[in-house]
């Protein structure tokens, strides 16, 4: 990427730890409504594999978006199968 170049170390430091930021503020509180022990209709488990799921899928998007050098191969498509997969099994009674 052409434009983060001329960043140091620290600016790219800052860039990512405000994306975590951002992804945690959302987060938390999401898992918090959720939660069955405040009124929500998820189990802390199943929030965990949500939260995972959620999370390799955004930084699937992000990149194949922005890192363009890098392909995204089939092997990467299956492994996010499986994690669906695992999202089924977590919700299985």
């Amino acid at each position: 990427m052409q434009w983060s170049k001329n960043l140091g170390l620290i600016g790219i430091i800052f860039i990512s730890w405000g994306i975590a930021l951002f992804e945690y503020s959302l987060q938390v509180p999401a898992n918090r409504i959720g939660h069955q022990s405040t009124g929500g209709p998820f189990s802390i488990w199943q929030l965990k594999v949500i939260q995972e799921v959620i999370s390799l899928s955004v930084f699937a998007g992000f990149s194949v978006l922005f890192f363009k050098a890098e392909p995204f191969r089939l092997n990467y498509l299956i492994g996010f199968g499986f994690l669906v997969l695992a999202v089924v099994m977590f919700f299985k009674p």
